[in-house]
């Protein structure tokens, strides 16, 4: 009997504060905002890189894990920021639409976070976007978008080198009509601190906040480890392709570069890429706590 009792009483202790947790977690989910998520993707990329790779990796199933209403938009690999910009709102006004939402809150990496603010300042979406959130964005230009144009604007090798560009993003990413030599003026320094900027002025009532990325032994994504140290000669830390002080804007929320250890985030890193595996950095935790932000401010 005694026996009895004391089996009862065990299965009892192990089960209640599973079932604890377990409503815990589904009646007060961390990342249930106000308004849904949509995330924006960077230059050179799509939603699903070559149709097979996913740009955001875990990310998003983890805010879905945790509550959030997330949508992704895709646009050209490759084009002009006005271009990449009309081509999101399309979507961007498409999710509203299926959402019933008056708002949502845009999560933009790289370029993305260029092109959804220059759809809010002046695509009239300002009325529509809760926030922006902006993450390794080039807002003051990437000194690597001035040597690329460069590059691409001078004679006919730089010519050839942007028409293969284009050639490769329509048939292997499946962009259309794709600008590449446009698109690295976009994000040069000029551009973005003697056109871009004073003409996309913040919008009243949108929550604008930014993080950037920093490498600080080499890049966890070998390739950009080479462009790290160019970046370091020409504007100081960075994450292989924008440099700290060009990815803030609105509420700077500070640097992301791992844990001790770490090599540091570089800018694919701050996607999950090294397939998903950043050393010292969970990316899909940090858009958890992103988004865990935003709805404690009512977003």
């Amino acid at each position: 009997m005694k026996a009895k009792v004391l089996l009862g009483l065990t299965v009892l202790v192990l089960i209640f504060p599973a079932l604890a947790l377990a409503g815990g977690s589904s009646s007060q989910p961390s990342c249930n905002t106000k308004y849904p998520i949509v995330l924006a993707h960077g230059m050179f990329a799509s939603a699903e890189i070559l149709g097979v790779v996913d740009y955001w990796w875990g990310i998003p199933s983890e805010l879905r894990d945790n509550g959030a209403s997330v949508y992704i938009t895709s646009v050209n690999g490759m084009d002009t920021t006005v271009n990449k910009a009309v081509s999101f709102k399309t979507q961007f006004l498409q999710i509203l639409a299926v959402t019933g939402k008056a708002k949502a809150n845009i999560i933009g990496h790289s370029h993305g976070g260029i092109y959804t603010r220059y759809a809010i300042t002046n695509l009239g979406l300002g009325a529509k976007v809760a926030s922006l959130t902006t993450l390794c964005s080039p807002h003051k230009g990437s000194a690597l978008g001035d040597l690329f144009a460069q590059g691409l604007s001078s004679g006919p090798l730089g010519a050839l080198g942007g028409a293969t560009l284009d050639w490769l993003y329509t048939f292997l990413m499946g962009d259309t009509n794709p600008d590449s030599t446009a698109n690295f003026i976009d994000v040069s320094r000029p551009y973005m601190q003697n056109v871009f900027n004073p003409n996309t002025p913040n919008v009243a009532g949108v929550y604008y906040q930014s993080w950037a990325g920093k490498v600080k032994l080499y890049a966890p994504s070998l390739v950009l480890t080479p462009t790290w140290l160019i970046m370091l000669a020409y504007e100081g830390a960075n994450d292989g392709v924008v440099a700290v002080n060009s990815a803030k804007w609105g509420n700077y929320r500070g640097e992301q570069s791992g844990a001790w250890y770490s090599p540091g985030v570089d800018h694919m890193g701050m996607v999950g890429h090294l397939f998903g595996v950043t050393p010292g950095f969970d990316a899909p935790g940090f858009y958890v706590s992103i988004v865990k932000d935003l709805k404690g401010r009512g977003l």
